[in-house]
């Protein structure tokens, strides 16, 4: 992709936190990165592309198309994020690929639960939260609890059997206040289990009631001059306030289900679809329907997830929709959430169809007005030139040479008024001997027609040759050779007075300076001129650098062609290695190229060898005697 392709998508991006992936021709995704930004993060891609690392521009070369998910803050983009690498492990993708996952606190399913940061997720019935991105919120909410509700921290086991039998003592966290020692009795069953109703509240979000309390708690300690113990409320009060209970991207309390969500039109029907297993996302996909008048929303809902789940193999038990529909599979759950964790994913899914419906209708308004403004400009050109058709495929041909030494010559392509660099073509002037550009226009246009002929391919409805009326008349007797004079239009442009000149009529058109027809024939002369000089200049350099090494004794025009294939110029040349140097063109080349450089050369003796000969050859004696 480049940037010219990526400024047909700029406007329809979204300025709001999300994912991005870069996919290639083959549908699969070569990077999946995070943003705060959608917008500026993906722009920044197709900036300026000498401060990026090899491997990004080779990656953003290769895709084709980039998809986006928007989420609900940072946060959650860079779980969503994790979550998708490790489901599709991305070529250009590293640091998340074999990652540690991320932390959760658990409540445990036990007597008197503990409460604790873990990695790993069991399903036996313990309560988990998360997961959460910053160790430290961890910390500073679990210290929160831990000093508003004083619950155990040990692994013991419990039972009522072992309290009774006094099988535990209290430990130093009940001297320090930070447990009331439920392993010796001194705390009750019913009492312990409303603190933990408490911390789940708290882990839920559900901050309002705990919030008051440290807010009449700073202000206790602030009346009783205990600063100390206040900051430190305030602290926790703090933390609480900046801190997010958990993400709505990967909740282990959710486990396999589809979430589909719909939006309608007049005409179209639009579908987004989550696909969640182990409670995290790991596919997204939107889709669009035709829609006849007679369609019922619930049945074009019922055909969406029927074709959805086919296609992403899906064998979820649960489907969570926007609104009712048939249940017609068996063994599987349909949810219409109203609250909770279920209805955040149903409303991040309507979110992200929000997001594609608008980023639509943008690119459309985008394409719609840079095709107006194209057409208005061929109408303009097609009436300024008296063509019978629009002009929304021009070539531009112009000559290049050097008091006649390496005549070229170069072809320039516009469609829609704009540059089809990829359709740029280089021509060596092959039959043409001397500096005659005439003869070389003739030459090149019909190559150039004669190759589209036998390929073909569509010809263009204007071609413009960058000189007076000889070079025009050159151009049209090979258009007539060829038999294509009455298909195209055919104009010169001279550079004194940018006069246009037509076939067959001795007076030129003077179009305004301001007209668009000029402005568009200007700009491909001019390219073309860029265009046939850049390519003169490397041909000459190429042919300099090569004639100062084939002048050296020795060193003919294929050792010179080794030389610049592998060191790229003299300067290099001279100052590589010797060893690189005679791996290159051998031993006896080397010694004339350090000769001519005056280079010192060092004669390598193999004494190795010379020392086993010598050794066969005694060896050879005695046998004899």
């Amino acid at each position: 992709m480049d940037k010219e392709d990526f400024a047909k998508i700029s406007s329809g991006l979204s300025a709001q936190p999300g994912v991005y992936r870069f996919i290639n021709e083959k549908d699969e995704i070569l990077y999946i990165g995070k943003a705060k930004n959608l917008k500026k993060r993906v722009t920044s891609y197709f900036g300026n592309r000498k401060d990026m690392r090899n491997k990004t521009r080779i990656m953003v070369r290769h895709a084709v198309r980039i998809d986006c998910t928007i989420v609900d803050n940072e946060q959650d983009a860079l779980l969503l994020e994790a979550t998708l690498i490790q489901k599709h492990q991305p070529r250009y993708n590293v640091a998340l690929k074999s990652g540690k996952p991320y932390s959760y606190v658990c409540i445990k399913k036990e007597r008197f639960p503990r409460v604790f940061v873990t990695r790993d997720v069991f399903r036996d019935g313990s309560k988990y939260f998360g997961p959460y991105v910053s160790r430290q919120r961890i910390n500073a909410i679990l210290d929160l609890i831990n000093k508003l509700f004083q619950l155990r921290t040990c692994s013991y086991n419990l039972s009522e059997k072992n309290i009774l039998a006094e099988k535990f003592k209290p430990c130093l966290e009940y001297h320090i206040k930070n447990c009331l020692a439920p392993c010796v009795g001194f705390e009750e069953e019913a009492a312990y289990n409303d603190k933990i109703n408490q911390v789940t509240n708290i882990l839920k979000g559900h901050f309002a009631t705990v919030k008051r309390y440290l807010k009449a708690e700073m202000e206790r300690f602030a009346e009783e001059m205990q600063f100390e113990r206040a900051q430190e409320i305030k602290v926790q009060y703090d933390a609480l306030t900046n801190y997010q209970g958990k993400s709505t991207v990967v909740n282990p309390n959710i486990r396999d289900v589809d979430v589909f969500s719909l939006e309608q039109e007049e005409e179209m029907a639009y579908f987004n679809y989550l696909k969640v297993v182990d409670g995290a996302i790991i596919n997204t996909f939107t889709m669009e329907l035709d829609k006849n008048l007679n369609d019922a929303p619930a049945d074009l809902l019922v055909f969406v997830i029927h074709v959805l789940r086919e296609k992403f193999q899906s064998i979820a038990k649960e489907l969570i929709v926007p609104i009712a529909i048939p249940e017609i599979w068996v063994g599987t759950t349909i949810t219409i959430p109203k609250i909770g964790d279920k209805k955040k994913l149903l409303e991040l899914s309507q979110k992200n169809l929000s997001y594609y419906i608008l980023q639509k209708k943008k690119l459309a308004i985008s394409r719609a007005n840079k095709q107006s403004t194209a057409e208005k400009v061929m109408e303009i050109m097609k009436k300024d030139l008296q063509m019978d058709v629009l002009p929304l495929h021009i070539e531009c041909f112009d000559n290049s040479n050097l008091q006649g030494s390496d005549p070229v010559a170069a072809m320039v392509c516009f469609r829609n008024g704009k540059p089809a660099k990829r359709e740029y073509r280089h021509f060596h002037i092959k039959t043409v001997e001397g500096p005659d550009d005439y003869a070389s226009m003739e030459e090149i246009v019909y190559r150039r027609y004669s190759r589209l002929i036998s390929s073909r391919n569509t010809l263009p409805q204007l071609i413009i040759i960058d000189g007076g009326k000889g070079q025009l008349n050159a151009a049209v007797k090979s258009l007539k050779a060829l038999h294509i004079y009455e298909k195209v239009t055919i104009i010169g442009i001279a550079k004194r007075l940018e006069e246009i000149y037509f076939p067959e009529d001795p007076l030129p058109l003077l179009l305004s300076k301001k007209s668009p027809s000029l402005k568009i024939i200007q700009q491909a002369r001019n390219e073309a001129h860029r265009f046939a000089i850049e390519f003169h200049r490397l041909i000459r350099s190429k042919k300099y650098i090569s004639s100062q090494l084939t002048n050296i004794d020795g060193i003919g025009k294929k050792t010179a062609e080794k030389l610049l294939q592998q060191f790229g110029s003299v300067e290099k040349i001279k100052s590589a290695k010797q060893e690189e140097l005679e791996v290159c063109i051998g031993t006896s080349a080397t010694k004339k190229l350090c000769d001519h450089y005056n280079i010192p050369y060092v004669v390598i003796v193999k004494k190795s060898k010379e020392k086993k000969s010598r050794g066969k050859d005694i060896k050879k004696v005695k046998t004899k005697e």
